[in-house]
């Protein structure tokens, strides 16, 4: 196995497995699903259980697939969204350093998958297997690309912020 290879393999599991982990506590961890809702709605995302469920799917499914290689440009892209979503929503106001709670983190993932799509998944991957790797200008737009869009429809739809206090207009 040559170091690229080697190295696609290793991102994409490792990214894949994070993003399992991720799902799986945002689902039977801490607060289980009850509690996630209740953080997505304090996001200003209406349904937060519908929100918590989605995030579950997504993140576990996303990183199963990353694991396999199978369909990466659109594992990438949820991956993508995902971080997008929580970037803006609950990392952003808190500056840059994940020990502020910052999106440093979410940062770093989002850019590690938009990085695997624009490569490919390599050649230990169900797509190359199957003769379906979309990579370079086309995996990475379609993965940025379905990411954006993705990001878009879900704050159009779901996000509605409260109100600002007029402490916090100050």
């Amino acid at each position: 196995m040559d170091a690229e290879v080697a190295a696609l393999l290793l991102v994409r599991v490792v990214v894949g497995i994070t993003m399992i982990a991720h799902g799986l506590n945002h689902w039977r961890g801490g607060g289980r699903i009850e509690g996630t809702a209740r953080w997505f709605s304090g996001l200003g995302l209406r349904h937060g259980t519908l929100q918590a469920w989605m995030s579950v799917v997504t993140e576990i499914g996303a990183g199963a697939l990353l694991v396999i290689g199978l369909l990466t440009p659109l594992a990438c892209a949820a991956v993508i969204s995902v971080m997008l979503v929580a970037g803006i929503l609950a990392h952003r106001p808190n500056g840059f350093f994940v020990f502020k709670e910052g999106y440093e983190y979410v940062l770093v993932l989002a850019v590690a998958s938009l990085a695997l799509a624009l490569l490919g998944p390599g050649r230990w991957s169900v797509d190359d297997a199957a003769g379906i790797v979309l990579d370079g200008w086309a995996g990475g737009g379609v993965a940025l690309g379905v990411a954006v869009a993705a990001t878009a429809g879900l704050l159009a739809t779901f996000w509605r912020p409260a109100p600002k206090t007029a402490e916090q207009q100050v």
